[in-house]
């Protein structure tokens, strides 16, 4: 068992411990706080799902909270209901996590609930059925929402041929298809010591809560022997889906970066100047100064190998061609005449403040530890972010809007009741003329 501590400010300690069998425990200690949360997560999501097998990383994690031959279902709702606290969990494209948030008083209760169904989980078969039927009414619901549809479609349309483009939910077919046997073979081969990570943040001291991880945990055997998943391979592909709704969805992609490319913190500027708040561009241009949308906003999603850059809004089928015309606009000054200081001053103070809001909550503080240690490594502190946040120059958010935003480069999806000729046309165009 090997620990590793670091003071990062005088108010919170963070420290990892890595045990024999190579879970990893991680905690931040809060001691002005009277809660805690925890984090048990595992480093397995829907990329790592072969094709007839979509869907069940999300298949075992609503399992998981069905019982076990110590407590029912029904038995975990009310003991936590019983000390005011929560359970969930949430499945993502590369991780698995089941979380929980107590009184420090009832940490040890808490971690014992979480791994008690983490290792003991029933997997009833009548259980099971009665699941299958509640995730597929979950993806009834995400089809009839064209927000979520656009999103899958345009996920789908640039990483084609790669899990990391497939809905993390499944499909109907494929999760209809889990048995028993396949989620007791997934977990064997993927649920392994050396992909566990717990974490926590709050009133907690941290021998205590390894004592209690290891206590729980430290019999947990296996390796992971897989092969690492290759990157997937971007493509600028132009998609565009008739659906009877109210509104055109549109998105706009670019390449981004991995999580541990040092590039993110300058791509996070460029992202807060393009379409990260009220004062961005995409903002005032198009839903201020022009009325033509409700919502317009910028997004960077980073993965352990891949990075997606995009440009979400929903319109009306009458503006839909004007808006996308107006964000590629954008996209081609960005690239040919670059950032001002105060746009890029501007950027770095909202990231900054926006970060150390967050850290008022000591779920987002556990997040970011499993997050970090489990996408980039190590532990990325605040102190670090901002000192990387105020290290980024005009220079290099000019260099990663040259090299994103070039036409050919750009990809498009187009949901909605819209001729998609008259939408991905001038889009293609405009795309041939850069």
């Amino acid at each position: 068992m090997t620990t590793d501590d670091a003071a990062i400010t005088g108010e919170n300690t963070y420290a990892k411990t890595v045990l024999d069998n190579g879970v990893r425990v991680i905690s931040e200690r809060l001691p002005y706080v009277r809660s805690a949360s925890i984090g048990l997560w595992v480093g397995v999501g829907s990329s790592h799902e072969e094709a007839a097998l979509r869907g069940i990383s999300h298949v075992i994690e609503h399992m998981l909270f069905k019982g076990t031959p110590k407590r029912s279902a029904r038995q975990i709702a009310e003991l936590m209901d019983s000390v005011g606290g929560h359970l969930n969990a949430f499945t993502d494209k590369e991780i698995t996590c089941y979380h929980g948030r107590v009184v420090d008083a009832h940490v040890a209760l808490a971690f014992d609930v979480l791994a008690d169904m983490f290792k003991h989980a029933k997997f009833d078969p009548d259980d099971l059925h009665n699941e299958q039927q509640v995730i597929l009414e979950e993806i009834r619901m995400y089809d009839d929402s064209p927000d979520e549809l656009s999103q899958d479609l345009f996920l789908r349309s640039v990483w084609g041929g790669s899990s990391l483009g497939e809905p993390t939910i499944g499909y109907a077919a494929t999760v209809s298809a889990v048995t028993r046997d396949a989620i007791t073979a997934y977990m064997r081969s993927k649920y392994t010591p050396d992909r566990v990570v717990v974490t926590a943040a709050g009133n907690i001291e941290h021998s205590q809560f390894v004592a209690l991880v290891a206590e729980q945990l430290g019999s947990m055997a296996g390796a992971d022997g897989n092969a690492p998943l290759p990157a997937p391979a971007f493509r600028p592909a132009v998609t565009a889906r008739y659906k009877d709704c109210e509104q055109v969805y549109i998105l706009i992609g670019a390449e981004g970066t991995r999580a541990d490319d040092d590039r993110r913190y300058p791509l996070s500027v460029l992202d807060t100047i393009l379409g990260g708040g009220m004062a961005s561009r995409l903002f005032q241009e198009i839903r201020e100064q022009r009325g033509l949308v409700y919502s317009v906003y910028s997004s960077h999603n980073t993965y352990r190998n891949a990075g997606l850059f995009s440009m979400s809004a929903s319109t009306s089928p009458k503006n839909a061609a004007e808006v996308v015309s107006l964000i590629r606009e954008e996209l081609s000054r960005l690239a040919a005449d670059g950032v001002s200081e105060a746009e890029v001053a501007r950027a770095k103070e909202h990231i900054k403040g926006n970060m150390l809001l967050s850290l008022e909550s000591t779920s987002t503080r556990m997040i970011r530890l499993g997050r970090s240690e489990l996408n980039i490594g190590r532990h990325i502190s605040t102190a670090e972010v901002t000192e990387r946040i105020e290290a980024v120059s005009k220079e290099q958010v000019d260099a990663l809007a040259r090299q994103l935003f070039v036409g050919e480069r750009l990809a498009l999806t187009v949901l909605g009741p819209v001729d998609s000729q008259a939408v991905t046309g001038p889009f293609e165009s405009l795309a041939q003329s850069a």
